[in-house]
């Protein structure tokens, strides 16, 4: 699965990404630089302000929620939109 963050017009591209910086930082903290490499997978459109970050995996979770809670703290609820999307690979149990 999929979470697809989508950005008011008025939130810099630069502080979102930036934000996404510090929660892939944060995860490298926890997990160590090499599990994210493998394990993380994440993009940032900067003309769109959209933010697409894969949580199939515990690093893609972790980095999921700590950009979510980044992001609240820093621009509010109400300065973007977060949808689940299926993923196109079939999820496993």
């Amino acid at each position: 699965m999929l979470y697809r963050f989508t950005f008011q017009q008025n939130i810099q591209p630069e502080a979102i990404e930036e934000t996404l910086f510090w929660a892939v930082f944060n995860a490298e903290s926890v997990f160590g630089k090499p599990r994210v490499r493998l394990d993380a997978s994440f993009l940032f459109d900067r003309e769109k302000k959209v933010c697409v970050i894969d949580k199939t995996t515990e690093v893609g979770q972790h980095i999921a929620q700590v950009f979510t809670s980044l992001i609240t703290r820093e621009f509010g609820e109400e300065a973007f939109k977060v949808e689940r999307l299926p993923s196109k690979e079939k999820e496993t149990t």
